[in-house]
């Protein structure tokens, strides 16, 4: 690897009589990979190295030339990137060619060559540049995963189950008039609708979530860039995203022009709506847990406290399906019961085997679902070497599958209806939680209330003599529905 790189700062003042004790100053500081010259009020910099990572060097350098200079009463003002060349040389051959921001990036077999040139202060005392090698390290990676399926290993399925029918349960309560679509992957539940899916809430509150101890929390359906960024969702997933304007005014002057074209036109100038909105700083709820590790963000947990159980069932989630959405169990906004669970790694693994046992009672006892359990593990993970290392198994999702008759094939037709997961460190440490002594992992586990509803009435259909007594406690009787002339 080489690093080779010219920048300029900027005096208060002309300082060509000092020249000779800079030499010194950066012989002494940085030997032979730094070299200087003053012209008028400006220090040229240029460090060369195959060894440290030039922007490190400068700045370290930076932070004590101002002793030097202030001794003669002059200051240094700024810094500025003038050019830099670095080679590095990469773990894999890249398969195509990739762009990233800020950089020109050439490559020559896993060597890669990259160039940046003018770029402010900023540029440097921000580490820019080393987040630009790692995208392209990471760009680099990812097309030898890109398009592979996640890794997926079938750990325990059911006996296979009488299907009530094979219709589309989502299809037939359009039918019905059960539900009805408002806009895309949006739906609304009228009263038997809404009665099973509250049955659904019902039973995962008091079969799962109360009899582990779960306490529940309200949290803002409104999430921080700055939240996603810790938790990667921005960065992994920006165009699923629901974005939030907030108004750049509340006062009707500003508005006047927006109502008076929607008076006369009586639809949405969309250029003009634009005018008054501020850019997005937060978006719409995409899952709960985010909100859920901001709140606890800086705070050490007491040992007797661990673990950590909460729960929310306050806070719909929407996410931008484009054309992958169907009937209520891919939609655009869904309702979940978000469960978090944070404590030891021992703990977790024992909290982890109590929801597969209740999950297990649920489908079995009460939903009287066909149903599988599979390991899964991104591909990516995979490629890094994760899936396999001991300390590392207890990381990873447990989905939860149930066959949709519907759809026909048994060896495919299956919908995920819910997850268990452990993430070890990620989020405990991107948001500083700590416990007094403890070493803290976290995890969490989504019911997902529409896809529970979609494998039951997929299974069981939508006449109640064909539903489990169990169920029928939860539920005993459907409302009727309004009737309209």
């Amino acid at each position: 690897m080489k690093f080779d790189l010219e920048c300029s700062i900027t005096l208060s003042k002309e300082a060509e009589n000092l020249q000779e004790e800079l030499n010194k100053f950066l012989k002494d500081m940085a030997g032979e990979e730094a070299r200087g010259e003053i012209r008028g009020d400006k220090l040229h910099l240029r460090v060369v190295s195959t060894k440290k990572r030039s922007h490190q060097i400068v700045l370290f350098l930076y932070k004590r030339l101002a002793m030097l200079f202030g001794k003669n009463r002059i200051g240094l003002r700024d810094i500025h990137l003038d050019r830099y060349d670095i080679e590095i040389e990469l773990d894999k051959e890249p398969i195509k060619e990739i762009e990233v921001p800020y950089a020109k990036v050439e490559f020559d077999g896993k060597k890669a060559k990259i160039l940046i040139e003018n770029k402010g202060e900023e540029f440097l005392w921000e580490n820019y540049v080393d987040r630009i090698i790692r995208l392209i390290r990471e760009k680099v990676e990812r097309q030898y995963y890109e398009g592979k399926k996640e890794y997926w290993q079938l750990i325990w399925q059911s006996e296979e189950k009488k299907e009530a029918w094979n219709k589309d349960p989502s299809e037939e309560m359009q039918k019905r008039g059960w539900i009805k679509l408002m806009g895309k992957g949006k739906w609304f539940f009228f009263p038997p609708a809404a009665s099973i899916m509250r049955a659904m809430e019902k039973i995962a509150i008091e079969e799962v979530v109360k009899p582990l101890g779960f306490k529940e929390i309200i949290q803002p359906m409104h999430v921080s860039f700055e939240t996603w960024i810790k938790t990667g969702h921005l960065e992994g997933m920006p165009g699923e995203i629901y974005y939030i304007c907030e108004p750049k005014s509340r006062e009707i002057e500003e508005w006047e022009k927006f109502v008076d074209l929607l008076k006369i036109k009586r639809k949405v100038d969309e250029a003009e709506l634009m005018k008054n909105l501020k850019p997005p700083k937060e978006g719409v709820c995409y899952a709960q847990c985010p909100n859920i590790y901001a709140s606890l963000a800086g705070k050490t947990i007491a040992e007797d406290s661990l673990p950590l159980l909460i729960f929310d069932r306050s806070t719909p989630s929407d996410r931008y399906e484009a054309g992958g959405k169907h009937g209520i169990e891919r939609v655009d906004e869904f309702h979940r019961i978000e469960i978090v669970y944070i404590g030891t790694k021992e703990q977790l693994a024992e909290i982890r085997e109590k929801l597969i046992e209740r999950y297990r009672y649920v489908f079995d006892d009460i939903l009287d679902l066909e149903w599988r359990m599979a390991k899964v593990t991104p591909f990516y993970l995979q490629q890094a070497g994760i899936v396999g290392k001991e300390e590392d198994e207890l990381k990873g999702t447990i989905d939860f599958e149930a066959w949709l008759p519907y759809r026909g094939d048994r060896s495919k037709e299956w919908l995920e209806i819910q997850n268990v997961s452990i993430v070890g460190e990620k989020y405990v440490k991107a948001f500083n939680i700590k416990a007094q002594r403890s070493q803290l992992w976290s995890g969490c586990s989504g019911i997902g209330l529409e896809r529970w509803m979609v494998a039951f009435l997929a299974q069981k259909g939508l006449e109640t003599e064909n539903w489990p007594k169990a169920f029928k406690k939860y539920l005993p009787e459907l409302p009727e529905m309004p009737k309209f002339l």
